[in-house]
């Protein structure tokens, strides 16, 4: 298989390259559903939303799979916890999941996967600061839509929302980490693309 740094994701190039696309692409979905799910369990409690490596594997999976299979892979990790699959950060699933406090952070999932997508399949898979400043927007909105869910929409057990404070309060802890997320995603895929480059025939 011949690796070359034309545009467009890597995984879209590397798949366009063979002829088993028809296997390549639903075992590229599964694999990336089987990866978000594991780095939902890798966390650090907190209160009512834990600190996972969620972020960080959705951006990088984004980077390297391009906008169209970035987001088949996401919407189908999203439809798997409707179902009941136990692939969120939590214990639970199943639709009430959706209703919780994490629901503004899956919407965002989408849109950080959608943006970074979006990036991927127009520049280099080599290009950090493209995929960096891609990220970035898409983690800022991710957590701009989580904010507004705690605030504004979520129920707590008191029956009030939480309001714009206790929102601030709940996701500042997670800004910085993020920061580092995509720093260390946006380097990830240009160093794996560099790797094949140098090993191909």
């Amino acid at each position: 298989m011949s690796i070359t740094t034309t545009n467009g994701a890597l995984a879209g190039r590397s798949i366009s390259q063979t002829g088993y696309r028809e296997i390549l692409y639903p075992a590229l979905v599964i694999f990336g559903i089987a990866l978000i799910a594991l780095s939902a369990k890798i966390q650090i409690p907190f209160w009512p939303v834990p600190m996972t490596l969620q972020t960080l594997a959705i951006a990088g999976l984004a980077a390297a799979y391009g906008l169209r299979l970035g987001l088949v892979t996401i919407v189908a990790y999203l439809a798997a916890g409707y179902m009941g699959a136990p692939v969120f950060a939590g214990p639970a699933a199943g639709p009430l999941y959706f209703a919780g406090p994490t629901a503004g952070f899956l919407a965002g999932f989408v849109v950080l996967t959608a943006i970074v997508g979006y990036v991927a399949d127009r520049v280099r898979s080599e290009n950090f600061l493209a995929l960096l400043s891609a990220m970035i927007v898409g983690d800022a909105i991710l957590f701009a839509l989580g904010f507004a869910w705690l605030a504004y929409i979520f129920v707590g057990s008191n029956g009030n929302t939480l309001g714009e404070g206790t929102a601030w309060n709940i996701i500042n802890p997670f800004i910085a980490g993020d920061v580092f997320k995509m720093i260390l995603a946006a380097a990830l895929v240009p160093a794996i693309s560099s790797l094949m480059r140098r090993k191909q025939p």
